[in-house]
């Protein structure tokens, strides 16, 4: 089995996490949305991911919706003790697999109780906020009302940490000024490289950051560029794109998905895979 100490650890809120983990939005059906065609599989999928040593599983409520909390429950409650569950908050599912907005204080409230009752958990990890704009777009705006609730939900012990998802370098600043943001979740990946200068300034502040779609999400990476050189390596181009990332800079934490366990294994193999600064350099150029 794939060792992923080589990816190395960071340190997330109380705990140190390896930096190669594992994001559970696959283990819904089509679209994040109903049940999986295989649940077997999928709970074979986090069991196997755990014992390969992932610490960091990424999730929400609204995938499914409830469906893969409750997945995560089946598989792997009780919780190894140094397991971090992420799990996000701000949105809903419409009956038609549409993503709506879920952002007033009863919202997060009821979402944070549905999170701890799914997962069957006391407390919760870490819970970000996801801020809603249109498709993979940031909005513009204050946080500072549903920041403030989260951070209220953590004063009364329901969550330990709070992190931001989809946030602008404004957002994050005004929500580390109402209580400690210990990671970001934005769109980041080789070929979308919007949040270079936030990853630096991010990992000063000893903050992780932790791109969703790293490997393009919806649409994966299409680059001849990627293909030419994991063809050299003897790697697929999904395996250099992720150790693009952990080279990128040490504050990045991986949770690529999936729901098969041969893509599994494919994944966490790229936490041994070297790139020679030539070859980062030239995988530079594939976007910006």
């Amino acid at each position: 089995m794939t060792s992923i100490a080589a990816a190395g650890t960071f340190r997330l809120g109380d705990r140190m996490v390896n930096r190669m983990g594992y994001g559970a939005m696959q283990l819904a059906g089509s679209g994040a949305f109903g049940p999986p065609k295989d649940r077997a599989e999928a709970i074979a999928v986090l069991r196997e991911a755990v014992a390969a040593g992932v610490n960091h599983i990424d999730t929400s409520d609204y995938y499914g919706p409830y469906v893969v909390n409750q997945i995560i429950r089946e598989a792997l409650h009780p919780y190894p003790r140094d397991l971090t569950i992420v799990t996000k908050v701000g949105a809903r599912r419409g009956d038609d697999a549409s993503w709506l907005p879920a952002q007033s204080p009863a919202d997060l409230t009821a979402a944070v109780h549905d999170n701890l009752r799914n997962l069957g958990l006391d407390v919760l990890d870490v819970v970000n906020f996801r801020v809603m704009g249109s498709g993979m777009g940031r909005a513009e705006g204050s946080i500072a009302e549903q920041f403030s609730t989260l951070a209220k939900l953590r004063e009364q012990g329901l969550i330990r940490h709070l992190g931001i998802s989809n946030a602008t370098s404004a957002q994050i600043a005004e929500g580390r000024a109402i209580g400690d943001v210990i990671c970001v979740q934005n769109f980041y990946n080789l070929a979308h490289r919007e949040d270079d200068a936030m990853i630096g300034e991010l990992a000063a502040q000893g903050i992780a950051y932790v791109p969703f779609f790293p490997l393009g999400g919806f649409s994966p990476l299409q680059s001849d560029t990627l293909s030419a050189e994991a063809k050299k390596l003897a790697a697929t181009p999904m395996q250099v794109a992720l150790a693009w990332l952990l080279k990128r800079a040490p504050n990045i934490l991986l949770i690529p998905g999936t729901s098969s366990r041969a893509h599994l294994r494919e994944n966490l193999a790229a936490a041994t895979l070297q790139l020679s600064d030539k070859v980062v350099a030239r995988l530079n150029t594939i976007g910006g």
